[in-house]
């Protein structure tokens, strides 16, 4: 099984490290390992929430997004994405940002001579309002599952007083919204404060438009309409089809653009080089991404090990926080990637110990029996 999951990942990894190799040597060999490291490592939270989506999809959409979905997280955010960028912040037509992108000067901080920044310069300058619209989408994201009552809980101290409170209604984007309102003011430069709150409001309108839009068609929720198999094995969530499978596959395709902004910023104070950028983040890191994600799937991961959705959930909350940040102060990303990565692994950790204490205090009870701590 794992052989099938990760085998297309493995041969494109290995044609995408063939081609840099052959377009930039050696050095270009090792930035996308580079790249391609950091996008897993800034991404395994995104598989994490993409599983439990991905799960209540029909096998149809799931290959859909599996398929159309991944050309457009590899050409569409890793590629396309920082070239619009660019050709909507200067003004240059597609054909002289692609050739802005492909011919930098030689000092990326380094302006033209009619005065027009470089690729790198145009794009870090627009990471405002993009951490903005991405800080804010996730933190309703965020926001949205803490303040919702569940059965099961990670950190029950915290996360149950918050499920209380989370009974006011529009609470989410009562927090969210004082959350733009201190980051523009506080964070953002003077000439950036309408476009941070203009960004950041957008992505709180397009978290409730696609959230909105799943809960119009009566997308089933987690833990609703299940049935059990005849084999009495586990339960399988009712599968969304037609417009509700549609809208879930808007809504993850959303939620990794939102995941991809940090990553395509981030990569640029490794290499301005947008070749470089997709065969990193987009031919090796997102194609393991999505294999992650269908393991995740396959192997019923997420209902052995109940807390990593929670710990996935509290990455996407610190990942959130880090973007609006990002705002007004440049945070390394090798801290927002070891940020997710230690609380996944908590999570993890956390869940194995919850079924062993759940196999020594009964071995006929399955390790899925609700228990909190």
């Amino acid at each position: 099984m794992v052989l099938r999951i990760f085998g297309l990942s493995i041969a494109i990894s290995i044609i995408a490290m063939i081609v840099a190799f052959i377009y930039g040597g050696p050095e270009a060999l090792f930035l996308v390992i580079i790249l391609s490291i950091l996008e897993i490592s800034l991404s395994f939270d995104n598989a994490v929430i993409n599983a439990t989506v991905l799960r209540r999809m029909s096998d149809f959409w799931q290959k859909i997004f599996l398929t159309i979905g991944i050309v457009i997280a590899v050409f569409g955010m890793r590629l396309v994405f920082p070239l619009v960028i660019v050709w909507a912040a200067s003004g240059l037509g597609p054909v002289a940002a692609l050739d802005l992108a492909l011919n930098p000067p030689a000092d990326d901080a380094a302006y033209f001579a009619n005065g027009e920044p470089s690729y790198e310069t145009i794009l870090t300058d627009a990471h405002p309002q993009i951490a903005a619209f991405g800080g804010m989408f996730l933190l309703m994201l965020f926001l949205g599952f803490i303040f919702e009552e569940r059965e099961i809980t990670w950190l029950s101290w915290l996360e149950k007083p918050l499920a209380r409170i989370g009974k006011l209604d529009q609470l989410s984007v009562v927090v969210a919204g004082i959350v733009l309102v201190l980051s523009g003011s506080f964070l953002a430069a003077d000439d950036k404060v309408s476009t941070v709150m203009i960004s950041g409001v957008l992505g709180m309108i397009t978290y409730i438009a696609v959230n909105g839009l799943g809960e119009l068609f009566n997308l089933p929720e987690e833990g609703e309409e299940e049935e059990t198999t005849k084999s009495g094995g586990p339960t399988e969530f009712a599968k969304a089809t037609g417009k509700a499978g549609f809208f879930l596959f808007l809504y993850l395709e959303v939620l990794d653009a939102s995941f991809s902004f940090d990553g395509v910023i981030g990569a640029f104070a490794i290499t301005a080089d947008p070749i470089i950028i997709a065969l990193g983040l987009g031919f090796v890191g997102a194609m393991f991404v999505r294999s992650i994600t269908v393991f995740l799937v396959r192997k019923g991961t997420l209902s052995d090990y109940v807390y990593l959705e929670h710990g996935a959930h509290w990455a996407i909350g610190a990942l959130a926080v880090i973007l609006m940040v990002s705002i007004g102060v440049h945070i390394n990303e090798i801290i927002t990637g070891l940020v997710g990565v230690f609380l996944i692994g908590a999570a993890f950790i956390s869940s194995l110990i919850r079924n062993k204490r759940i196999a020594n205090a009964d071995p006929k009870l399955d390790e899925n029996t609700p228990a909190t701590v």
